[in-house]
């Protein structure tokens, strides 16, 4: 990947709970599950109101993930969260 061309979300779909399907602009695709990380002034009334969480959308000018009330998330963050809970990575193994 070339730093010209940071990692942008290019489609996003609601799942079961609070997890979001998510393919990025280099073509990978994750499930990353927000039930943690919807905590703080902006993210919590997602929690709270499960329809508000449905609503996600991707802004194609910032290249995330975004909802009605404002919240939005930084694409190499919910990347590296996908990355992190991905139990069958062997990139590491010897």
């Amino acid at each position: 990947m070339s730093s010209t061309s940071p990692i942008r979300i290019v489609a996003a779909e609601p799942r079961e709970g609070f997890i979001l399907w998510l393919r990025f602009s280099d073509g990978a695709t994750r499930e990353v599950d927000l039930s943690d990380e919807l905590w703080g002034t902006m993210f919590e009334p997602l929690r709270e109101d499960p329809k508000l969480f449905r609503q996600v959308r991707v802004d194609d000018e910032l290249g995330t993930v975004v909802w009605p009330n404002g919240a939005d998330m930084d694409p190499i963050v919910l990347r590296g969260e996908a990355e992190s809970a991905d139990r069958t990575d062997t990139s590491t193994a010897a």
